[in-house]
């Protein structure tokens, strides 16, 4: 715990064999209290990795539910177990768990109430291979977006997030994507419920074993982040209404877990 505050870290997991243990050995499980593994009906042996490691809490989807989908089953576990603070941590080691506890501090000491690992600030993107199209479409997404949404992060694509329970309690993040869209709706949902989003420089890796969309995918989660801004930015003007901001909806998803 941090300031008696329960700290959980929750493990997206789909086909991580090769890097999971890596990934769970560099928790800082002096503040940690729970981890959460969620199987996206890996093929691999990531089940069993994540058994001999002892993680407590592990959900198999019996289907494929996307990278939205196992964040979803991710979310609502850390919230059944009575979590305060939880972080989201790709466990294919492209993120370091070492600034676990930087993040986890800037929402206990009430800073703020949500953080992301943002790998533009500094020179992390580059020095740690990320390719040179996916850093420029990056910074071309995120000014369209800081402009649509009047906010001024570095970048909305880092998938390296940690959040009060008051946030995930607060936004209806059942109602986005199941795809990889589902990380650019939640940041939207944060600044539509009034929250501030801070960011923490974090160095990244790029290498064979990481996690990666192609550059089909990459284009279809361009399209649908552009979208997304343009829903925030019509919501705030009254000019058309979005289930992803229904706040009803959020306390009515909360219901269902109690």
């Amino acid at each position: 715990m941090i300031k008696g505050k329960k700290v959980t870290v929750v493990l997206p997991a789909y086909n991580a064999a090769k890097t999971l243990s890596q990934t769970y050995s560099e928790i800082p499980f002096e503040i940690v209290d729970e981890v959460v593994l969620v199987d996206d009906k890996s093929r691999d042996n990531t089940l069993e990795v994540a058994r001999e490691l002892g993680i407590r809490h592990i959900i198999c989807h019996d289907e494929n539910k996307g990278y939205g989908g196992n964040q979803k089953s991710c979310y609502n576990k850390a919230l059944e177990l009575g979590s305060d603070i939880v972080v989201m941590l790709h466990p294919d080691y492209q993120y370091t768990p070492r600034l676990i506890e930087s993040m986890c501090y800037l929402i206990a000491n009430g800073l703020y109430e949500a953080v992301l690992g943002s790998r533009i600030l500094g020179k992390g993107a580059l020095k740690g291979g990320m390719p040179a199209y996916k850093y420029i479409a990056n910074r071309i997404l995120t000014l369209a977006q800081n402009i649509l949404m009047n906010q001024k992060l570095s970048e909305y694509h880092s998938g390296y997030r940690a959040f009060s329970s008051d946030v995930l309690r607060s936004i209806n993040y059942m109602a986005n994507s199941d795809d990889f869209v589902f990380d650019n709706q939640m940041i939207a949902q944060i600044f539509y419920a009034g929250f501030e989003i801070a960011e923490i420089t974090c160095p990244t890796k790029y290498f064979e074993d990481a996690s990666s969309i192609n550059l089909r995918r990459s284009s279809v989660y361009g399209i649908g982040v552009i979208r997304t801004s343009f829903a925030y930015l019509l919501q705030k003007l009254g000019i058309a209404r979005f289930r992803i901001f229904n706040q009803n909806g959020a306390l009515s998803n909360q219901k269902l877990l109690q």
